[in-house]
């Protein structure tokens, strides 16, 4: 078969052509290539009918590459090369050493479980490029939906994950986020009764659904309704907007992390709730990028005290 104009050279007379042209002996190429002499002289017969000339000379006890041959051998030595690294390459990704992970994650996460993922991960698969990619919980649900991403690590996935699987890594208790000056700021944690007569900044529902019920759900349990005077998508932005007096908030513990001088993090009690944390995929995905990092999570861990 040709494409075109050009004629397409088999890949095992190839092979046959480069091994008897550093043999230059058929009886020691063929044992190399593991054949009788006899499929050997017709690997290499019509190669040179392909070709249209002679690639070796053949005298008595003597094989030489012709010019044309000559001239063949490295391109063909080249398309040995490249194929073995073609083999190579999709041994690697099939296996999940290699290609590309696409992670999305929300930013809150940054402090606490995504550092020490992508670093055992990366140490682990070197070779392995990792597509970051920061998301709040809902986008990230739709994304792994789409497929645009292949790894999800969220706050409170929804129940009901139509088509997606979630492992829980993490459970953080939560925490109250309050300007310095605030009177509650002096106590080494508060009751979250104590916060009902406070304006509150809170993430949009529609970013993080679950997370959101659950803050309120804690609040309408301790008596009371948030009076929720700003909303903000990013949690270092909830903290910006309580150090500078807008209000008060409750939060998971992992937001402590965030250094600002005015913010004040105090224990809240909340019967032994938590906010969980999860790797979320597809299911039935058997990416093996994405097989490979689930085999790395282990079950739920305890979040800070």
């Amino acid at each position: 078969m040709e494409s075109g104009g050009r004629p397409e050279l088999p890949l095992p007379q190839v092979h046959a052509f480069v091994v008897l042209a550093e043999e230059l002996h058929f009886g020691r190429a063929a044992a190399r290539l593991g054949i009788a002499q006899p499929p050997l002289s017709q690997q290499i017969r019509r190669l040179e009918e392909k070709v249209g000339h002679a690639l070796f000379s053949r005298e008595p006890g003597r094989v030489r590459l012709t010019p044309a041959g000559r001239e063949l051998l490295p391109a063909a030595r080249q398309v040995l090369a490249g194929l073995a690294d073609g083999l190579a390459a999709a041994r690697a990704v099939g296996s999940g050493r290699a290609g590309c992970l696409r992670i999305g994650f929300a930013a809150s996460l940054a402090w606490t479980v995504l550092p020490g993922l992508l670093r055992g991960f990366g140490e682990r698969y070197p070779g392995v490029r990792l597509d970051i990619r920061e998301m709040t919980t809902a986008p990230q649900l739709d994304a792994l939906r789409a497929g645009t991403i292949d790894i999800g690590l969220l706050r409170e996935p929804p129940d009901d994950g139509e088509g997606l699987g979630f492992r829980t890594v993490l459970e953080e208790p939560f925490v109250a986020v309050l300007p310095a000056g605030h009177p509650l700021a002096r106590q080494r944690s508060v009751r979250l009764e104590q916060l009902a007569d406070s304006p509150f900044v809170l993430l949009p529902r529609e970013v993080g659904p679950g997370l959101h019920d659950q803050i309120v759900g804690l609040c309408t349990g301790a008596g009371f309704t948030p009076r929720v005077a700003q909303r903000a998508v990013e949690w270092q932005t909830v903290c910006a907007l309580v150090e500078a007096g807008l209000g008060v908030s409750v939060a998971p513990a992992g937001i402590r992390r965030i250094r600002l001088k005015g913010v004040a993090f105090r224990r809240v009690a909340t019967g032994g709730v938590r906010t969980r944390v999860a790797v979320g995929r597809r299911d039935g995905d058997r990416n093996p990028l994405v097989v490979n990092l689930l085999a790395m999570v282990g079950g739920a861990a305890p979040g800070p005290a």
